[in-house]
């Protein structure tokens, strides 16, 4: 009987893999692996690296009633990119909807520092807010990793990701990340999944698309009716 089973059983094993690896994933695209919220690329070529920060809790964890909520990642996920992908984002000019920031400075979020805490964090007033990075020039986007306050084990809600080479987002714009399930923002209803924010950051698959410009959303968190962010990644291959 053990070995009248055991052909079904690996030709089982493998029809599974093949559904996934072409499986949707939740904005549209299709991975070759895991899907949502991180996974791995669906183009060939080398393992996207970043600095991940040090753990740290600076608040007790609150109850999260929030539907469909991601698993909270226990690492920083495997994701592929095309050899020659850079880190643009670093350095560049950033400027958001909130002209008067309740605390820090818009450059925090390109500056390189992932730490949390006061002096490392951009704090925006409440309502749905952006920050705008100018990349300076239209390259092919790849990957774009955001981590808005991840010493609180919060949601951050209607955290939508476009890019642009329109500075005024008016045309040409490209939505590669939207959590807004009921368009409270005005944006459309997004697909993706809400998500808890740690030290690993948000990680959102870009797909190639060409943009200058990376403009992020968000409208408080289920901790405060603030916005937070202590830095966005934004990885492409300079043409």
């Amino acid at each position: 009987m053990k070995t009248a089973t055991l052909p079904i059983l690996v030709l089982s094993a493998a029809s599974l893999l093949m559904l996934s690896a072409g499986e949707k994933d939740s904005s549209g695209g299709t991975s070759s692996g895991k899907t949502d919220n991180s996974g791995i690329s669906a183009v060939s070529g080398v393992q996207l690296k970043t600095d991940i920060p040090e753990e740290v809790i600076g608040a007790p964890p609150r109850p999260l009633n929030v539907p469909n909520l991601m698993p909270r990642p226990s690492k920083f996920p495997m994701f592929l990119v095309p050899e020659g992908t850079v880190l643009l984002s670093k350095g560049k000019k950033v400027t958001s909807s909130d002209k008067f920031p309740i605390m820090g400075a818009v450059s925090l979020v390109t500056d390189g520092d992932k730490e949390t805490g006061d002096g490392h964090i951009l704090e925006l007033a409440d309502g749905t807010q952006w920050v705008q990075i100018d990349l300076e020039k239209s390259n092919p986007l790849y990957a774009i990793i955001v981590w808005h306050r991840h010493s609180q084990r919060v949601v951050y809600q209607d955290v939508i990701i476009q890019v642009s080479d329109d500075p005024k987002f008016k045309s040409g714009v490209t939505t590669l990340f939207n959590n807004d399930y009921d368009n409270s923002s005005k944006l459309g209803k997004g697909k993706n999944r809400p998500y808890i924010d740690t030290r690993f950051g948000l990680l959102v698959d870009a797909k190639g698309t060409n943009g200058r410009y990376a403009r992020l959303y968000s409208r408080g968190s289920t901790s405060n009716a603030f916005n937070h962010y202590i830095e966005v990644e934004v990885f492409g291959k300079p043409e």
